[in-house]
């Protein structure tokens, strides 16, 4: 993984206070938890590649 670098967004209100709740039962924390959120969509949408 690269450099960490800060990045702000706005998100619902309710998914904040799930995903700190989240947090706090797993013991990590929220950029730890986000980190792995991004590294999951990005698999989920990753093209497999084209075949010649």
């Amino acid at each position: 993984m690269g450099q960490k670098k800060v990045f702000s967004t706005r998100v619902d209100e309710d998914r904040i206070k799930d995903l700190k709740h989240l947090a706090v039962d797993t013991g990590r924390s929220l950029g730890d938890l986000l980190e792995e959120a991004i590294q999951d969509l990005l698999a989920k949408y990753k093209t497999p590649p084209k075949r010649e």
